[in-house]
């Protein structure tokens, strides 16, 4: 199995750099894996203070579990990936069946910040975008979709998506064998992405 990290900052676009590597390869062969999954249980919290967690920051990941996933699907075996609710703030009680595959992708804005997840990957890409196509991203997602309301996505980015991106996001693009420049369609990249995972799978 051949791992692939894609990391970089909350709206960078990671999740379309990701569609396009999958359009690229065969259907079946390729497995993902959103570190989004894996946020901590915060069921012991109310909503209220669950939605003033800090999820921009390392320790918001349950990284442990993630590992021990990553590793039982490298030795063939298969695992019950945790479901998150944006809207709750937590994980819910529903699992998704993940089989092995021959390439499987996990992606998320920290996957870069671990060290034992680091090591678990055969290729790291960091997804790299303007900080203000970012913030609007950002905005249109979190209002249009997970329901908060615009004051408070704003409040959200000032107090911890932008320091956090500075502190941890951005210093983690050094361990990336590959930067993908994503403020358009990047052909060349993904293409280089294709070529490298068809030689590794060999």
């Amino acid at each position: 199995m051949l791992i692939i990290g894609i990391a970089g900052g909350t709206g960078c676009g990671k999740t379309t750099v990701v569609n396009q590597i999958i359009n690229e390869l065969p259907d079946g062969e390729v497995g993902v894996i959103s570190q989004d999954s894996y946020y901590n249980d915060l069921s012991h919290l109310s909503l209220e203070d669950r939605r003033k967690t800090n999820f921009d920051h390392p320790q918001s990941i349950d990284f442990n579990l993630l590992e021990e996933h990553l590793k039982l699907l490298k030795s063939g075996k298969s695992i019950q990936q945790p479901v998150y609710s944006f809207l709750e703030c937590n994980r819910t009680e529903k699992t998704v069946l993940l089989s092995p595959s021959k390439v499987l992708i996990v992606e998320g804005i920290l996957i870069l910040t671990n060290s034992q997840i680091r090591k678990m990957l055969d290729i790291k890409i960091f997804v790299h975008a303007d900080s203000d196509e970012r913030l609007i991203r950002r905005l249109k997602r979190d209002v249009n979709e997970r329901g908060w309301n615009l004051d408070e996505t704003l409040e959200k980015y000032q107090s911890n998506i932008k320091p956090m991106h500075l502190q941890f996001i951005e210093p983690s693009k050094e361990y990336a064998d590959i930067i993908i420049p994503n403020n358009k369609y990047n052909t060349v990249a993904v293409d280089m992405v294709r070529t490298i995972i068809t030689e590794k799978l060999g």
